[in-house]
C-alpha cells in the first residue's frame, strides 16, 4: 500500500515471531502497564499528564487502526484486533509505539473472498458488508479502544471527545495518504469508517490549497501545550 514493508509503528509483515520485549495490549487495556506508557510519553516530550495521555492515545490509535482501515478499504479484509492478539513495543530507542500481531490473529472476510474458501483457520467469514463493518467496530472500538479509553480516564482527567477526535483524524489521514492505491472515493471511504466508529462528527474534510481533501479537526491533541509547541495541520486552534 505504501510501497514498503518498513513503517515505524508496525512490525515488519505485521506479525511478530519473537515476542520478547513485546507487551500484549491486554496489559494496557486493563491498566496494568498503562502508567509506563503514559510516563514514557511525558518524559519524551516534557508533556503535562493530560497532554501526554492525549499524545500517547493519538499515536496508539493511529498505528493500531492502520491495518484495519487499509485492510477494509483496499480488500475488505479486516484484522480482528482484540487486545489479546495485539502486541505493543514501547522503548526509548524506538518510535513511541510499535504494533505487531500474533500469528493467531483472526481476519474477517466476505463470502466472495478467496480466503473464504481456502483460507487458514484464523479466517472468519461474515455474511455481508454490513456485518463486516459491525465486526470491524466490535474488535477495534468496542473490545479495544473503548476499554483503553476507560483505563486512561482512571489515570488522567481528559475528555473522551478530545481523545476520539484523534481516532477520527487518524482514520481519515490513513485513507488520504493511501488514496492512490485504494479503490473508490476517499471521502466515501472515510465517511463509512467514521460512521461505523461513531466519530463522524469530530472532523470535516475540506479542500486544501490545491483542491485536495484535507482533514480539519474539531478537537485538539494538545500538542500545542508542549515545551516545544506544535500546531498540527488541520488543528482546530489554527488561526488565519
Amino acid at each position: 500500500m505504501f510501497g514498503t514493508d518498513r513503517l515505524p509503528g508496525l512490525a515488519t509483515g505485521l506479525t511478530v515471531t519473537d515476542e520478547a520485549g513485546w507487551v500484549p495490549a491486554t496489559d494496557l487495556v486493563d491498566g496494568t502497564r498503562l502508567p509506563e506508557l503514559l510516563d514514557a510519553t511525558r518524559q519524551r516530550w516534557g508533556a503535562t499528564a493530560h497532554a501526554g495521555a492525549a499524545l500517547a492515545w493519538k499515536s496508539y490509535t493511529y498505528w493500531l487502526a492502520l491495518p484495519v482501515v487499509l485492510g477494509w478499504a483496499s480488500a475488505r479484509r479486516v484484522p480482528l484486533l482484540y487486545p489479546a492478539d495485539v502486541l505493543v513495543h514501547f522503548e526509548e530507542q524506538r518510535p513511541l509505539l510499535s504494533f505487531g500481531l500474533r500469528r493467531s490473529t483472526g481476519v474477517a472476510v466476505l463470502p466472495s473472498d478467496p480466503l473464504a474458501l481456502a483460507g487458514p483457520p484464523e479466517v472468519r467469514v461474515v455474511a455481508d458488508e454490513a456485518e463486516l463493518l459491525r465486526t470491524l467496530r466490535a474488535s477495534l472500538l468496542d473490545a479495544h479502544l473503548t476499554p483503553l479509553l476507560d483505563a486512561i480516564h482512571a489515570e488522567v482527567r481528559i475528555g473522551a471527545r478530545t481523545l476520539l477526535g484523534s481516532v477520527a483524524s487518524g482514520v481519515a489521514h490513513a485513507v488520504l495518504r493511501a488514496a492512490d492505491a485504494l479503490p473508490g472515493g476517499s471521502a466515501e471511504t472515510i465517511g463509512t469508517l467514521l460512521e461505523t466508529l461513531d466519530v463522524a462528527d469530530l472532523i470535516d474534510l475540506v479542500p486544501g490549497p490545491s483542491g485536495e481533501l484535507t482533514v480539519q479537526r474539531k478537537t485538539c491533541c494538545l500538542a500545542f501545550t508542549l515545551p516545544q509547541p506544535k500546531i498540527c495541520a488541520g488543528c482546530c486552534i489554527r488561526t488565519p
